[in-house]
This record gives structure tokens, sequence and C-alpha cells, in this order.
């Protein structure tokens, strides 16, 4: 499969949910419909933390990509997050991942990890695990360096030479390990794309990168497809101009009290903008305080995208 897709803005989206927080089928049409429409988006990323993902049950993943690849048909890649535990519940996953059509998988590092580290050549194991199991092309998932899940390069580097490894997203937010890593792993494996996930850091990150596999792209794709071509321009000026005009909004999503709020930020957003019909989340994740929706759809209006322009699919 061409690694074109890799080249571009790949929003990790949300998963619509009814009031009653049964997800929302219509809306997760419309919305994806929507996102492959816009000029440089060149996949979609489901279930991962936007998407909630480890809060949807089995089958719900499953319909989920099966409803996203409905929805974009060929234009755009399918991207399956895989976050299970153990490698045999991954394996499961990323099978059942290509079983419902998508086009690649997103490979989350084990949750225990996060708390008590890895051991030596497991991280190798499960990438082998869902390869076997799926045959699909694999993004690896670089974590922030203050968890426990996060690699260090020696891992980055092995992980790279496994069959499948295509990309990483990276989210170490680390502009230290950024600066020192990207050389060695660009030097060492040219062909592996890095794309972007640091929501807060995309001006200086975007230069280095290929593409944008970002949550934030979820809410605002086109002007994270202004920020990457401007980036790849080498126009620091107008990729500033670019950047101040999403600072107000990024604020508002990522500047909260805690990450984790930053979906149910984006949903208000996402109805702000005639999106998606509610901003339901499902527990433990909880709406954010009155005003928020307000205070997002000043910025999105100061960025000049308080209103969706919808083309068709």
């Amino acid at each position: 499969m061409s690694s074109g897709y890799l080249h571009g803005v790949l929003p990790a989206i949300v998963t619509p949910f009814q009031p009653d927080g049964e997800i929302d089928w219509e809306s997760l049409d419309s919305y994806c419909r929507w996102l492959a429409s816009v000029p440089g988006v060149t996949g979609l990323v489901a279930n991962g933390h936007a998407g909630e993902g480890t809060l949807l049950t089995a089958e719900e993943r499953f319909k989920v990509l099966e409803a996203v690849r409905a929805a974009v048909g060929d234009t755009v890649k399918v991207i399956a997050s895989v976050t299970g535990d153990g490698s045999r519940v991954m394996a499961d996953e990323a099978a059942a991942a290509a079983k419902a059509g998508s086009d690649a998988v997103l490979v989350f590092p084990s949750q225990s990890w996060l708390r008590f580290g890895y051991q030596e050549g497991a991280a190798r194991e499960r990438y082998e695990a869902v390869y076997a199991a799926s045959d699909l092309p694999m993004i690896l998932f670089q974590f922030p360096v203050e968890t426990r899940a996060s690699y260090d390069l020696r891992t980055l580097l092995d992980l790279c030479s496994i069959d499948g490894v295509v990309a990483i997203k990276d989210g170490g937010r680390s502009m230290i390990r950024w600066d020192t890593d990207v050389p060695v792993i660009r030097q060492a494996f040219p062909d592996v794309a890095l794309l972007t996930c640091q929501d807060e850091f995309l001006l200086h990150t975007m230069w280095e990168s290929d593409g944008a596999l970002v949550g934030y792209a979820a809410l605002i794709p086109e002007l994270m497809v202004e920020l990457l071509e401007k980036a790849k321009a080498h126009d620091y000026d107008a990729a500033k101009s670019v950047y101040d005009r999403m600072a107000p909004l990024t604020r508002a999503v990522y500047h909260r009290a805690s990450h984790i709020e930053s979906t149910p930020a984006m949903k208000l957003g996402l109805v702000k903008r005639g999106l998606i019909a509610h901003a339901a989340v499902r527990p433990p994740l909880m709406q954010l305080e009155d005003g928020a929706d307000a205070e997002i759809a000043h910025a999105l209006e100061a960025a000049g995208v308080l209103n969706a322009e919808r083309t068709h699919v």
C-alpha cells in the first residue's frame, strides 16, 4: 500500500454520542464525510484517545471502523487504534480492524506500562503479534516521556526495524528528545514517516514532520493542513501566523486542568461548528464547566473557522 497518506493530516476523530451515551451513528457518518472532504486530510484515525476508544466495547469499536469505512469509501485511509493490554487482546483487536476494512493500525503501548514500565523485548513482541494477526501497516505510538510507557531511543530504533512499521506518531512532548532523536531515526530509517501529535508544540515539530496524526485536527483540520503546508514550505512567518490564529483555541482545548479534558472540549467545538449533534461523553469523562462552550465558540470565531464549510465525499 502506498504510504503517501502519511504525508498529510490524519485527524484522530471523536466518537459522537447521543445524550444517553449510545453512539450517534448519523453524526459519525456526516462528520467523517466532512473530514474526508477537507483538502490535505489523507486519513482518519478511529478509536483512539480522542475517540474514547477504550470506553467502547469490542463490538462498538468494530462497528465504528465499519461506519468510518462506509462513510469515506476509498477517498482517505482508515487507521484503527488498537489499545488492549495483553498481546493476545491486541492481536484480536488488530485482526478485527483488518476485517472491518482498516488500512493500517495505530499501536498503543500496553496500558500497564504507564505505571510499571516494560521489560526488554516486550515492545517488539507486541508489534510482531499485531502484524502477524492483521498483516496491516503499523504506526508506532510514542507516549509522553513522563510516562513509563515511553520508548527510549534504542527501543524506538528496534521497533522501526520490524516488518510492517511504517511511521511514528510522536507525542513524547519533550523538545529535547525530539531534537536529539529525530535526526538519528531519520538517518537509520529514512522510509519511516514521522508524524507529530504534539498538540501544544505543533509550531516546533511541524518542520521535521512528514505529517500530523493529531486529535486537534478532528476539530480544525483545515488549520492543521495549512500549518503543515506552511511548515513544509519552510515559510516561518506564514506558519507562525496560522499558529497564532489557533492559539486562543489551543488554550481553550488543551491548557486545561487535565489533558483528558481536550475530548469534551473538542466535542463542544464540533457542536458549535455544526458537525456533530451532541457534546456527550462517556464516563469517566465529564462535561466541562459552565461557560467553556462560549469560550471555545469565541476562539473558533477568532480563528475564522466557526462555521464549517460542507462538501460531499
